[in-house]
Order: structure tokens, then sequence, then C-alpha cells
């Protein structure tokens, strides 16, 4: 049995792979590949997916239907990895998990829960996904051991997908931003904060798992690559070896970013407004599209020369160790563009999409006030 542990990073399509695996985890085991929960509710949801997919009855269609429709989508089952990393974290730093991972069990009974599976349905493989995990490495490398060891006698494949930092840094500041999270901007100090971060410092990231699991085959892989590989799916599948199976539905983009011209808005709003209402704002800023055109991410500056140049500098040994890994000349090969200004500030971008948001679309007259005096502030 092989074991291919996906650990990372954020916004390189993990939630699509994610999303692509609890759909079809049905379909993935009948072809020896196991996706495998970590708690009762996964459990449940596996045993409907499997009803589901075994030719029920009429009335037992209906009430599957019926049932899965009157309730969202549990996280537990859909990125029960990430449930799993989080409950790690928590209990090494006494912390707690994410409101969206509701009522986990310890992390001895989910690994009990894992090695299960394995032992029962015997799969010829096993695939262990979350970017929560990219979070061990710098302060908590005993739980890069304790992943080792739930399947320790299998051979194991070490996956992750890393993004050029300077575009990185942009969509997890958006990341943060949709959550609500109050932040700097990122030319007024957050993208500098991150550089000590594994958003930005990747071997810190990475290399505690290279030293855990030395003999171990490894793909690093560039986003990049990824994308003209189809995307996160076809590139985990193909770099690993795995066969698609005929029939799974082709994976969707899972995690909509809000465009840069909207960011601060959305980060002006987060320490403004009450929380309910940045909420409102954010949701219509990633839902705007009928009736706003935002000048194109691509083209969006958001950093300004000194700290591209900063940022490029400091990156510099970081990209060095990463080629030396990947035994590549350059992880990156386009890694000057990092120095290279967009087109549009950011302050242009932002008053563009200002002036293009009619009032009537805005859901409350506090939403309607804040953005007449964000466009009169702008204009100003």
């Amino acid at each position: 049995m092989k074991t291919i542990i996906y650990f990372g990073h954020h916004k390189v399509g993990s939630t699509a792979l994610q999303s692509f695996l609890f759909r079809n985890q049905t379909l993935l085991m009948r072809h020896g590949l196991l996706y495998p929960d970590v708690e009762s509710e996964g459990l449940i949801h596996a045993i409907v997916n499997f009803l589901g997919a075994s030719e029920p009855s009429e009335e037992q269609a209906a009430r599957l239907s019926a049932a899965s429709q009157s309730q969202p989508l549990s996280m537990n089952a859909r990125e029960p990895h990430n449930a799993l990393a989080f409950q790690m974290l928590a209990q090494a730093t006494k912390g707690s998990v994410p409101d969206w991972h509701k009522g986990l069990p310890g992390v001895p009974q989910m690994i009990r829960t894992l090695r299960l599976q394995a032992k029962l349905l015997q799969p010829q493989a096993v695939l262990l996904c979350s970017e929560v995990m990219s979070n061990f490495g710098p302060r908590h490398p005993k739980l890069i051991e304790r992943v080792r060891g739930i399947y320790p006698d299998t051979d194991q494949v070490l996956y992750c997908v890393l993004r050029r930092p300077d575009e990185y840094l942009i969509s997890w500041h958006a990341q943060r931003l949709r959550f609500g999270n109050k932040v700097l901007s990122l030319r007024d100090g957050a993208a500098l904060n991150y550089t000590e971060s594994i958003h930005f410092d990747y071997r810190s990231m990475v290399e505690p798992w290279l030293d855990a699991f030395r003999e171990t085959p490894r793909h690093l892989r560039n986003y990049a690559d990824v994308l003209t590989a189809g995307g996160s799916v076809e590139d985990f599948f193909a770099c690993n070896d795995l066969i698609m199976p005929a029939g799974a539905p082709a994976p969707g983009r899972a995690n909509e970013s809000l465009p840069r011209a909207a960011m601060e808005i959305a980060r002006r709003a987060n320490h403004d407004l009450p929380a309910k209402d940045a909420s409102a704002l954010r949701k219509y800023l990633l839902n705007c599209g009928d009736h706003i055109t935002p000048i194109p991410n691509k083209d969006v500056e958001m950093f300004g020369t000194d700290l591209r140049a900063e940022l490029f500098k400091r990156f510099a040994p970081i990209h060095t160790w990463l080629s030396e890994q990947a035994g590549v000349a350059a992880f990156f090969p386009d890694i000057d563009d990092m120095t290279r200004l967009r087109p549009v500030p950011e302050a242009d971008a932002t008053l563009d999409f200002l002036t293009q948001i009619p009032q009537e679309a805005l859901p409350n007259d506090t939403l309607r006030d804040y953005i007449r005096t964000l466009k009169q502030d702008r204009v100003a």
C-alpha cells in the first residue's frame, strides 16, 4: 500500500482537490484509492454516498436527496485531514479548532479511524490532503513525525505545491480579508510581516517535512506547472501515477478570491463596520460580477517598486534552497518577474471598482452610506 501526503501550501488549488476527492470518494475507492474520514460525520457522508451510488430504490434515492439538501455540506467530511491537522495543532498549542470544524474527537481516535479504514478496505493508495499541515514545520515538527506514523509500513510519498511568493502573498492576504481579519494593507506592512512566516519562508515550511521523510519520494511543484498540467487534481494524479477514474466529474474552482481591485474596500470594511455588515459587503464583492468589471488582477500593482525589490532580495536564498531540493536551475523560472511593476496602482484600481458599484445593488442603507463615503474619500 502507498500513502500520498499533500502537506501544503494554501491558495494553490488544495480546496478544489479536496472537493474532488470528497465528491468522488466512492468511485475512487472502487479504483483502490482511499480518501479516508477521521470522524463519524465524514463516515456517515461516506455511507450516504455509497448508498446513492448503489442503485437505490426510487423512494430511498428521494429520501437521501432530501436529507442531503436539508443541511449544509460538512467541512469535517469534505476536508477531513484539515480537521485532523487543526485538532493536532490545537492540542499542541492548547488552542482551539476553527468554528467550521465542529464536534471533533481527540487525535488518537481520529488516527485509529484512519488506520481502521485502511486495514479493512485494503486500498492500493491512501490519499491524505491538508494544506493546514503546512503549519507544522516551523514550530511543531513532532506533528510531522506523528503523520508519518499513521501508516508506518506503507510506501510514503510527499506532494507539495508552491506559488511564486509575490503572487501567493496577494492571494493569501485576500483569503484573510475574506475571513474578516483586520489587517494592514500589503503595502503598509502586511507583506513584510509575512516574510517571517510559512507564507514567505518556504524553506521553514518544507524542510522539516523533507527531514522527517528522508528516503521518501517527493514532488515539489511550482503552481504555474500545476496550472499547465490542467489544475490541482490533474497534477496530483499525474505526479503520483494515479489513474483518474472514468466518470469522475471534472473538478471546478472551489475557493473564489476577492478581486484585487476590491481588496482595499474589504480591508477597510473589516476595520470600520460591524462584523455582520462587513461580512455582507464581502459577500457582495465576491458576487458582483453581473454589473462590475474590475481591472484584471494581473494588471493591478499591490506592492510598489521598493517593496517588490525588498521581497525579491529576502526570497533569493530561499529560492536557491528550493531549486537545489527540486534539482532544477530555478524552481520559479520567472522569479525575476517579482520585481516587475504592474500597470495600474492599487489605489486607481480601487477607485475604478468603487465608481462601478450601483447603490441600488447594495443590500442595506448602512453599506450604501459606507460605499458613498469611500467614493467621496477616494475622489478627494
